[in-house]
Parts: C-alpha cells; structure tokens; sequence
C-alpha cells in the first residue's frame, strides 16, 4: 500500500498483496469503492505520526504486508504498526510527536457521546460530518448529517467540524467508515493546532468489556479496538493521542441516564434519519427506545409490531447485538410481554436483580483511563454513578462464560 496527503485529499494505490475485499479490525467484511477521499481542514504541517495514524484508520482492512507514506514516519508509529498489524511501515525518520496537553471529545450527538460530555464539561468537541464524494453515488441518503452537525452547533461548546466523504471508500457493506476509529480522522488531523493528548470516545462497557456487537458475547479486556494495551491504543498512543473512554465503564442504560440528565439533553441524537426528531422506524431508534424506556420505568413506545417483517430477529433465539441492555430492558419495561420483545421473555431469566450491576461502573475502566484525566473521570462516576461491587464486577468478568 502506497499513500500520499495533498491539501486535504488521501490518495492510496494497493500493492501486489493487498485485497479489495478486506476486514476491519471487528472482522467484519469491507470491499473498496475508490482509492481516494478527502478531509477539510487539514494543515499542512501536522507532524507526520498524525498524517499516518489517519491515513492507517481509512486503509488498514485492505493492506496486507507493507505501507508506504509520502513522509518520514518515527520509529515508535512504525513499530506499533508492526506489532499491532504485522505491517512493515516507512519510511522512518521523524522523530515522535509528544502528546497535547489538551482533550477533545469525538462528538456524534449520542446518548453515549453525551453521556462523555458531561465528563469534561470544558473539553472542546470534534465532529465528523459525511459530506458526498465527487465520483461516488451517495447510496444512502437518508443519513441526515446535516441535522447532527447543526445540533452539535447548538450544544454551545467549542466545536470543529470536519467535513469528509471517506466513508464512501466503502462499496460494501455500504457507506461508512472502514474502521470505527476513522471517525478520529479530523481530530488526529488538527492535534497539533488543539494541542490534543487526548481523544475521548462514547463507547461504553459493552463495546470495551463484553465484545461489541459481533455477537461475540463474551468479556474481552484485551479488546483489539478499545483496550489500551491494544493494537489500535497503542498506535494512537504512539502519535500522542491517547484513547479514552470516559464512559468506557458503564452501560448505555448509565449513558442514556446521564445524558437525558445533562446540560445537552435537548441536543441528544442517536437517530441518522430522523429531521425534526427521531424517526422511530429504524432499527436503532427501537433498540435505544428500548433503553430508554427501561431508563424511564414507562412501557415502550414504538410504532412497531411483531408483525413488522423489519423486527424479526427479535422473534428468533439470541444472541442479538447489544444483549446485556435487552436483559435490562425486558426487566424493567412495564408490559413487556404484550410488545415485539415479548418473546424474547422466553430466553432469558431476567429480573432487576440480575441486572443491576448494569447501572453502576466497573472500576478496571478508570485505571485504564490516561492520568491527565483519570481523576476527574473517578470522581464523576463515584458521586454521579457509583462502582460496581466485588459481585458486580464478577457479573462483567464472567459474562459469556459457558
């Protein structure tokens, strides 16, 4: 793999061993559309680690063996990717860019990102907006990212928006980013000028601890994706630009709780489709309505059925994505049993009790979280949330256990 930056474009050109059809670091299948996105914004003089490490984030599924940047890489960027990737990277020659003293949050406008927010109510926000390709059909129109970007604008925060279009890089599975961590393309990008050391994403402990939503169902504390000690953490650590996962600890019920409780609460958005709200037809509005429901102690609100062909996997035996939270939902969401997830009722055994260590942090997440910031993310979460019991915290590391 070939790449080279130009005033804000990223232009890559597959080797001999590399694959148009790859997997992204969660295993799941990408196909390539086109060899060439861009990113608004960009300075010219980012340090070079920054250049890569973003450039890595679009071009890591289909690169099997070497890459090769248009500018001197240091030794510490290079070697995270070999050892994280087993990919040859250079030319190497830059000295390592120190981390920032400064956190920003990569804000979507999510219950989760929010919930993030109201951790550091002083860091600046970061906003990836999808913007069309020049030569790629935009396959999904539906997707209003003008409707997040103008709600990000009104939280008031210091706020950079960063237009791209390299999700449509993707053919298939459709647009999107070629690895979760592509939405930091902007921030690693203007690092320098925020003087980042840090960026604080919203996943919460069933993207860190519990596998994400590949079904794998188990605990994960080495998480590929997430853990620190991980690939992706330490390629990003070796840029300055430390992972955290402020609410890396708790569970989306804990995000939704504190979100719908902050200062940001109007400005919540989990929806992509929705104009003037939630569109309440897709499948994340039934699974966060679900949540928030639970959250709220009311019966669900949906104008699904069972009926509705779009619900089906929720009439079929788990696993289903996310399933700790539908534990949580089908044990505290009053008439459960007469709505579409009432035959999942026959599945599970779940009561409040065996779910409540979904409402409180685990504490391992904390330890995981930068020094510069660890402090006030405790303090938060002891005052705010509370920590999870010895039994509790057994509950995350024995969950998917046979």
């Amino acid at each position: 793999m070939r790449v080279s930056w130009s005033k804000g474009e990223l232009t890559f050109r597959l080797g001999a061993d590399d694959e148009i059809t790859g997997r992204a670091a969660d295993d799941h299948p990408v196909k390539l559309a086109t060899n060439s996105c861009s990113v608004a914004g960009v300075p010219e003089k980012a340090h070079p680690d920054l250049f890569a490490v973003a450039a890595w984030t679009v071009v890591a599924p289909w690169t099997r063996k070497e890459i090769v940047f248009d500018r001197a890489i240091s030794p510490e960027v290079a070697a995270a990717l070999h050892d994280g990737w087993g990919i040859e990277a250079g030319p190497v020659g830059a000295e390592a860019r120190p981390a920032g003293a400064n956190l920003a949050i990569s804000y979507s406008g999510g219950a989760d990102s929010v919930a993030a927010a109201a951790i550091y109510p002083d860091a600046p926000f970061v906003h990836f907006r999808r913007v069309p390709h020049p030569r790629v059909p935009n396959r999904w129109s539906h997707y209003r990212s003008d409707v997040l970007a103008r709600l990000a604008r009104r939280t008031g925060r210091d706020l950079t928006i960063v237009d791209s279009d390299l999700e449509f890089t993707l053919s298939e599975p459709r647009p999107g980013y070629p690895e979760h961590h592509a939405v930091a393309v902007g921030a690693l990008l203007v690092a320098d000028q925020m003087n980042l050391g840090g960026l604080a994403f919203g996943y919460e402990l069933g993207s860190r601890w519990l596998g994400g939503d590949r079904y794998l169902l188990r605990y994960t504390p080495d998480n590929l994706m997430w853990a620190p000690h991980g690939a992706w953490g330490r390629l990003f650590a070796a840029a300055g630009v430390h992972i955290v996962l402020p609410v890396g600890g708790v569970s989306e019920a804990v995000t939704m709780r504190l979100a719908l409780n902050s200062d940001l609460k109007d400005h919540v958005r989990w929806c992509l489709q929705g104009t003037d709200g939630p569109c309440r037809t897709c499948g994340k509005c039934l699974y966060k309505e679900l949540i928030q429901a639970a959250v709220e102690r009311r019966p669900l609100d949906t104008p699904f059925t069972a009926d509705d062909p779009r619900v089906r996997k929720w009439l079929q035996p788990p696993p289903y994505g996310g399933q700790e939270m539908v534990e949580y939902g089908l044990a505290r969401v009053p008439g459960i049993e007469n709505t579409l997830f009432g035959k999942a009722l026959e599945y599970f055994d779940a009561t409040e009790e065996s779910t409540s260590w979904l409402d409180h942090c685990y504490p391992p997440a904390i330890e995981e979280i930068p020094e510069p910031w660890r402090e006030g993310t405790a303090t938060f979460m002891s005052s705010k949330v509370g920590l999870m019991t010895e039994d509790e915290v057994r509950r995350v590391e024995t969950w998917g256990a046979a």
